[in-house]
């Protein structure tokens, strides 16, 4: 069968149960989230020849659908429910507020059945977990430290004391373990080095970067800067010029990104120190300048891995902008 003839499955999944949709053989079937039915979802799809299957990011619940569908010899795409909804929008499908369904999933996929999708790695996905994880937890502990002072009585501020310290020798167990997870991984590990030497950027931003952000050193920097989200996008109409604005890529991964690269930007790396500082010496504001920093910082991160060169105080003329 080629890729011409492929049999496209969507799935909508929820958190009991999955909607799935064969569009091209005007298919529909439901299918509980327990054993049973990924028996019975993998039987109807080998009974139909459906070679891929395309779902929405459903915050965690479509990751074992995923997994059992590709043990069962299934492509698998996972795919950003926005890009589904704004090809609906587009073709006058849905209303603001309709929900997607597994038609609309299935017939996003067929439109698109051409795009290359990312291999699925079990390593990396087991680091994506534990570096999101950490990341909740750090964000959690801010709320509460910040929080600490308006604490009043003594077995409230126990009991804060006591979550704090929680919190704190959880996320020193996260840190250890992406720090395992990444030298017993030679893809990483290598990866790691390259990132690592780049003066700001330690261990935890590497891990972020090698879990969020596999792509770099394999697409082109435009690609880079678009997939963390770092991209300016014009907004001009006619004669008027409006202001370029960042938008969509993967948002946890540049909001990892900033006080790395806000530290890197002003105090610990040469090359980003000047950039920035030139552009705020034209007037930019301290955001704008230092989102420009971080997509400098990207281009050069994925020229590097591409070449897999270390960092060079005189980053590549590729990498300049």
């Amino acid at each position: 069968m080629t890729q011409n003839d492929s049999v496209v499955v969507g799935i909508d999944v929820a958190k009991d149960k999955v909607d799935a949709c064969i569009r091209r053989l005007g298919l529909r079937q439901t299918f509980p989230s327990s054993l049973q039915g990924y028996r019975q979802l993998v039987t109807w799809l080998r009974k139909h020849q459906v070679n891929k299957a395309v779902m929405e990011a459903s915050g965690g619940y479509e990751r074992e659908w995923a997994k059992v569908l590709r043990e069962a010899g299934v492509e698998v795409r996972i795919v950003d429910p926005k890009r589904v909804r704004n090809f609906a929008l587009s073709a006058g499908r849905l209303a603001k507020n309709d929900t997607i369904d597994a038609e609309m999933i299935a017939w996003f996929a067929e439109t698109f059945n051409d795009a290359p999708s990312q291999t699925y790695d079990a390593a990396r996905e087991e680091l994506a977990g534990l570096v999101k994880t950490r990341k909740n937890l750090m964000e959690l502990k801010t709320r509460l430290q910040s929080q600490k002072e308006h604490v009043v009585s003594g077995l409230a501020q126990k009991a804060h004391a006591n979550v704090l310290k929680t919190l704190a020798t959880q996320i020193a167990k996260l840190e250890a373990a992406i720090s395992a997870k990444v030298k017993a991984t030679p893809e990483f590990a290598e990866r790691a080095e390259i990132i690592e030497s780049v003066p700001g950027l330690a261990g935890t931003t590497s891990a972020i970067l090698i879990a969020g952000a596999p792509e770099l050193g394999k697409v082109s920097d435009e690609i880079a800067a678009a997939l963390i989200g770092v991209a300016p996008y014009d907004d001009d109409s006619g004669k008027r010029r409006g202001e370029r604005h960042i938008k969509g890529g993967r948002r946890w991964v540049r909001n990892a990104l900033f006080t790395p690269c806000l530290g890197a930007a002003t105090q610990h790396n040469p090359v980003l120190k000047t950039y920035y500082e030139r552009l705020i010496a034209k007037g930019k504001e301290p955001k704008v300048a230092l989102i420009a920093c971080m997509r400098k910082l990207i281009i050069i991160l994925n020229t590097m891995i591409a070449r897999g060169e270390k960092w060079n105080p005189k980053p590549p003329r590729a990498a300049v902008s």
